[in-house]
């Protein structure tokens, strides 16, 4: 079987309500209205079919729901989100195993609240955020009690990136250009925000932490050199700040904690993008995930390349069998038929 574990979906009335709304997540809604599997199951089944014993554990896609309204409005929208994600799971339990519960992260506490009542009474596997909460870091202090929860709660975090195009590629612009805000933005804020999460000391305090990074951890298996020997030697560029103490409170080199983040298959089909991350990672720490629908193809595309690039792979059987679905099955706890 293939658990894809990072594919995005819209429940029917949630989809309905989003496109109601402007705000900073409007960017978005463009590309979304030109995908119809996004929220035509029909559709949607069919295109899965092409795939044979394969079964999506479904997300929301961008915009994050904290760019959508204030604080009053996002809680109500997560909860209509959540509620949507849960039915199409409880329909269709062959097709979706699972789902990820969405957060209105401008409401830190709201989060907290709605992240256990998705896992306690709805049955998520987890929760997605994103690298920044309309601006802020992850690891504000006001984040650290849901990080806090979900070790406690030991299902996973996912990672998505995100970023406007209004955050400009130089300084003195207004913008960033030909859609690079997308192309190289979203990688760098996925490595920005899995290193101040490790920074915060989050995998010290929290030892039960897992966090699945899309689109294989960003920048960091690329840049290995950078964060493990540029990293051990942190604070030798500084001089207005004493970033040696920083280094000293971690139990673990930089580049360890790097390696505790999960990373998923989403690469678009680019094979030794996919060797370079398996090779920092590692099979037990990798998960197949398409990014279906956002493809050219709006929907079937990356689900064909990701399972191409990795069955091209030098793989072993074990290894091939981890990623595509056993270590779901183990991190998601997930309630399926026994691996073949």
């Amino acid at each position: 079987m293939k658990i894809d574990v990072f594919c995005h979906i819209f429940p029917r009335n949630f989809y309905e309500r989003m496109l109601s709304i402007s705000g900073r997540g409007a960017y978005m809604q463009k590309r979304v209205r030109e995908i119809p599997v996004i929220v035509d199951l029909d559709q949607r089944f069919r295109m899965m079919d092409r795939f044979g014993d394969y079964v999506q554990v479904i997300s929301m896609g961008a915009p994050p729901i904290e760019a959508l309204g204030d604080p009053k409005q996002t809680i109500d929208l997560a909860r209509v989100a959540n509620d949507g994600m849960a039915e199409l799971v409880v329909k269709h339990p062959d097709r979706f195993p699972g789902f990820i519960a969405s957060l209105p992260m401008n409401d830190p506490e709201g989060s907290v609240r709605e992240a256990e009542r998705a896992i306690m009474e709805l049955g998520a596997t987890g929760i997605q955020i994103y690298t920044n909460v309309n601006g802020k870091p992850l690891d504000d202090p006001a984040y650290s009690p849901l990080f806090e929860k979900m070790a406690e709660i030991d299902l996973p975090i996912w990672l998505h990136p995100t970023r406007p195009a209004t955050f400009p590629d130089y300084q003195n612009e207004p913008k960033s250009k030909y859609e690079l805000w997308w192309v190289f933005g979203w990688p760098y804020e996925t490595s920005i925000a899995m290193s101040r999460i490790l920074f915060a000391g989050y995998f010290d305090r929290f030892p039960d932490l897992k966090i699945i990074t899309h689109h294989m951890g960003g920048m960091i298996p690329y840049f290995a050199g950078r964060v493990g020997p540029g990293l051990d030697q942190l604070g030798a560029r500084t001089d207005d700040e004493n970033l040696a103490l920083v280094g000293r409170k971690l139990k673990k080199r930089p580049i360890e904690y790097f390696k505790m983040f999960y990373a998923d298959t989403a690469l678009f089909g680019a094979q030794q993008a996919m060797n370079c991350g398996l090779s920092f990672f590692g099979a037990d720490r990798t998960l197949f995930a398409s990014d279906s629908p956002f493809d050219p193809e709006k929907g079937p595309g990356f689900i064909r390349e990701t399972i191409r690039c990795l069955e091209e792979m030098d793989l072993s059987a074990e290894d091939r069998n981890k990623i595509y679905e056993g270590n779901a099955r183990r991190l998601l706890r997930l309630k399926l038929a026994a691996p073949l």
